[in-house]
């Protein structure tokens, strides 16, 4: 798709985010365990690294695996409480089993598992192998299991404490390298756009800013904020799932989480290795979509989407469109945009603070005038204004279309277009050379014809497409 583009530049932002405590179950909490958890952020200076990391370095990130209990960040009582569910679940619940459902270590969840069969929840039957045992749940145990999973039914991954997940997540966006042009036209190859439209898209990528993109419907808004994401240099590591406060968010999502290959075999599993998220919400985004959920049979969090896409780019499409009105959105992005940090509440009432520290991209067809006051716009870092395509500009389009489905295009099929678009009053949009293209090709196929954009496959295509034009 071929998009020109006018540019117009916009206000700049800031930075900041947060974390609390714990509660155990079988004992008092250590000092150690106190760290606090809720409303942390650490001030980012004290975390910027100077200069981008080389290439060189191999996994410069990867979370050191906690080879003893006290190397973990979670209270020691959530992590037998979990260790209980887990052997509940496991229809062989050896020590092997529960470590590779906890991703902790064996000698590690065999020191919880051990715990558990002093406090006579479990017992052991058997020995299979070194620091490796075979243990089934007791009645005691099943009590407590069963009030454990009315209170919270997470029984996968061990979570990070918020305050290692905040304090990773902006060192690896800090040591970013800068966005490229030629990343940026690499992962722009689909598109045609203007140099200016260029800079500012490289600007967006490399800063980190948010980007307000808005013009007619159809004309690649929402196809290059999709495609911002792929400049973006550097993979991040992110937790299976995050505790605050004993309570669980889990934040993993393979709906928009790519993971990708770790080039080391000793690190800690709670965390995985992604591609910089891209994550796209739309017309079905409300404000509750924005807050933690939580449901009687998932007793537990699941992360919302701006948390989602930390470290990546969030799309917003077709703003101004959703179930809720422009301004209640510009209200609860407000705080977020300027201080990177935005703030989510817990059933129990405690509100804690967490990073905002991705791209935000708002693509919309409706006019600034009618979605946007100056206070919110002053808080976007660029704008674009997607204009439809010119002549030339559609050409190109539509001979890179079909070359990419191996068709050559005769110019007086392209004037014929051109005749039709000018004979009905038609504003080119930069998405139609494509749509047309495709069901040119489905029309030939249909009449066992050669695939061939001739003529009259393209009046077809267009009937089809627009509708039958009554002029004929």
């Amino acid at each position: 798709m071929i998009v020109p583009i006018t540019t117009e530049p916009a206000a700049h932002q800031s930075a900041q985010g947060g974390n609390g405590n714990s509660e155990p179950v079988f004992d008092a909490p250590t000092t150690e365990t106190q760290a606090a958890v809720v409303n942390y952020v650490p001030k980012r200076s004290s975390l910027d690294s100077p200069t981008p990391l080389l290439v060189e370095d191999v996994e410069p990130f990867a979370p050191p695996m906690p080879t003893r209990l006290e190397d973990l960040d979670v209270n020691r009582g959530f992590l037998t409480e979990l260790a209980l569910k887990a052997v509940a679940l496991e229809p062989d619940p050896t020590t092997a089993a529960v470590a590779a459902r906890m991703h902790l270590g064996i000698v590690v969840v065999e020191s919880l598992l051990q715990r558990l069969h002093r406090e006579k929840m479990i017992e052991i039957k058997g020995l299979v192998g070194l620091h490796n045992h075979r243990y089934g749940v007791l009645d005691r145990g099943w009590t407590e299991v069963n009030r454990l999973m009315a209170l919270c039914s997470y029984a996968a991954a061990a979570p990070v404490s918020l305050r290692a997940y905040t304090e990773m997540l902006i060192k690896q966006v800090h040591a970013r390298p800068p966005v490229t042009r030629q990343a940026l036209d690499k992962a722009m190859a689909g598109l045609v756009l203007s140099d200016a439209a260029k800079q500012t898209l490289g600007l967006v990528a490399s800063s980190g800013r948010s980007l307000f993109l808005s013009g007619p419907s159809g004309n690649g808004k929402s196809a290059m904020a999709r495609a911002i994401v792929n400049a973006i240099d550097g993979d991040i590591w992110i937790p299976f799932a995050i505790e605050v406060d004993g309570q669980v968010i889990r934040l993993f999502d393979p709906h928009n989480h790519q993971p990708v290959t770790v080039k080391c075999t000793e690190y800690d599993t709670r965390w995985i290795k992604i591609r910089p998220p891209l994550v796209v919400v739309g017309g079905e985004l409300t404000l509750a979509s924005m807050e933690l959920s939580c449901t009687d049979t998932q007793r537990f969090y699941e992360a919302p989407f701006q948390l989602k896409s930390n470290g990546g780019v969030l799309v917003v499409d077709d703003f101004g469109r959703q179930r809720c009105s422009a301004t209640e959105l510009m209200n609860r992005w407000i705080i977020p945009l300027e201080q990177r940090v935005d703030y989510l509440t817990l059933s129990t009432g405690k509100k804690i603070e967490v990073l905002f520290e991705q791209i935000i991209v708002f693509a919309t067809n409706l006019t600034v005038a009618d979605l946007a006051d100056e206070a919110f716009l002053r808080r976007m870092g660029y704008r674009l204004y997607v204009m439809p395509p010119g002549p030339d500009t559609y050409a190109e389009i539509f001979r890179r279309y079909a070359h990419s489905r191996g068709l050559s295009v005769d110019p007086d099929a392209l004037a014929h277009l051109e005749i039709r678009y000018g004979k009905e009053n038609r504003i080119p949009k930069a998405c139609e050379p494509r749509d047309l293209v495709d069901r040119a090709v489905e029309a030939c196929k249909y009449q066992r014809t050669a695939v061939r954009l001739t003529k009259e496959a393209l009046d077809v295509a267009w009937d089809t497409y627009f509708g039958a034009s009554a002029t004929g």
